[in-house]
């Protein structure tokens, strides 16, 4: 099963803004005419019901969206880039690796329709004519577009199920799925039959539930042993869970604990879904011996269980009856905590340059003049005047000279280099 997968994704980058001139026939003066380049293309992540597996992201791990075109003369516009949309099965979280190896959330596509952008595209330069001025009316210099985003993306496929059947290894996990809806699982009498969880519809009279046996759970399972940590999570999508324990243990009631402390260990929340008790195979001789035995412990700990035959389909209508009823009321819960109070958080305002000295360099950092390049034809002269122009016209020179530059310093702004 193709349920996780990792991928790098980039951002396409903006095109190069245009430097042009107007030249018609009878027209003295006709000015600055470079585009502006177009955006690059997003990358976007969306959930589709047609899509059942990450098995795609496992062939190929790179993706790029298209980049921006370049502006053209006459003020025309370079066009904006194609977003890249990577379709992904409902259930599929969306996760942006950090350098330092952990990794934030970026969105929960439980939803066919969903959809998260994960790298989004530079913008696109300006033409020349952004540049113009009562003192600059012929600049010769226009912007190079915003690189694209970049980073990698961690997919995590898990299945959305209304009911979970959770329990140690050959409990009867499988055995009471395939006698509660219409699914077929392999079932054997060795532990780890299931490999990957199996979905099945329940229905009573003209109600319905999805129903899925997690498998995996062994002691240490929350540390990875045995399928534990690939598939606890898939119980994380489950509204509530039956928790299935086989009556011919030595101890039924200590197994419900240990795995209910591999719950809690996996993740707390897991541990806080409304679960039913039920214990399985009351129709083996061994396990009728011993019943009442099994029952007292149960109540004596304020534990109210189902006890049915999976194999035989004894008590299994009652538990999905009960299954459907705690569903409903789980609903109605989530339903009553939706209204919720949005909180605004403001973007910090960024600042337009900062000034820092490194070594015997002034270094102005401001990304709107990093990218700015020259014209054809234009010498080193004329564009550091044009350069000067726009570092004075955002105060940058004042900011220098606060800083203490003389005459003579050398100053870096992005690729450009002179002195002062």
């Amino acid at each position: 099963m193709f349920d996780k997968a990792e991928i790098g994704v980039k951002a396409g980058d903006g095109g190069n803004g245009a430097v042009g001139f107007r030249r018609e026939k009878f027209v003295p003066f006709g000015g600055p005419d470079g585009g502006d380049g177009g955006s690059g293309g997003d990358v976007v992540i969306r959930a589709d019901g047609a899509v059942d597996s990450l098995r795609r992201y496992r062939q190929k791990r790179s993706y790029r969206a298209e980049n921006g075109r370049n502006g053209g003369g006459n003020r025309k516009r370079g066009r904006n880039g194609e977003a890249l949309v990577l379709v992904v099965p409902p259930g599929t979280l969306v996760m942006a690796d950090l350098n330092d190896g952990a990794g934030f959330l970026i969105a929960d596509l439980e939803k066919s329709g969903g959809e998260a952008t994960v790298a989004r595209g530079g913008r696109g330069g300006w033409g020349n004519t952004h540049f113009t001025s009562s003192t600059n009316q012929a600049p010769h210099i226009a912007q190079r577009g915003e690189t694209g985003e970049e980073q990698t993306i961690r997919l995590e496929m898990r299945l959305i199920a209304d009911v979970g059947i959770i329990g140690y290894p050959n409990v009867g996990k499988s055995t009471l799925l395939a006698s509660a809806s219409a699914a077929k699982p392999k079932v054997a009498s060795y532990p780890f039959t299931t490999i990957e969880p199996v979905l099945g519809v329940v229905e009573i009279d003209l109600e319905s539930f999805v129903l899925a046996e997690i498998p995996g759970l062994i002691e240490g399972a929350h540390r990875g042993r045995g399928l534990g940590y690939d598939f606890l999570r898939h119980a994380m999508r489950t509204k509530i869970l039956i928790h299935l324990i086989s009556g011919d243990s030595e101890s039924p009631f200590d197994d419900m604990m240990r795995v209910n402390e591999e719950l809690s260990l996996f993740d707390p929340y897991l541990a806080q879904k409304p679960q039913i008790m039920a214990l399985n195979k009351i129709d083996l001789p061994e396990v009728q011996e011993r019943l009442d035995g099994i029952k007292s412990e149960m109540s004596g700990a304020g534990i109210k269980a189902h006890y049915i035959s999976a194999a035989t389909g004894q008590g299994v209508s009652e538990l999905m009856t009960e299954a459907l009823k705690v569903l409903k009321a789980q609903a109605a819960v989530v339903e009553g905590m939706k209204l919720t109070v949005k909180v605004f958080h403001p973007r910090p305002r960024e600042s337009r340059f900062t000034v820092s000295r490194i070594g015997e360099e002034f270094v102005i950092s401001a990304p709107d003049l990093e990218r700015i390049f020259a014209g054809a034809g234009v010498t080193p002269d004329d564009l550091r005047w044009q350069l000067g122009h726009q570092l004075n016209r955002l105060g940058v020179n004042k900011a220098l000279e606060k800083a203490g530059v003389k005459a003579g310093d050398k100053i870096r702004c992005g690729e450009l280099t002179w002195e002062w």
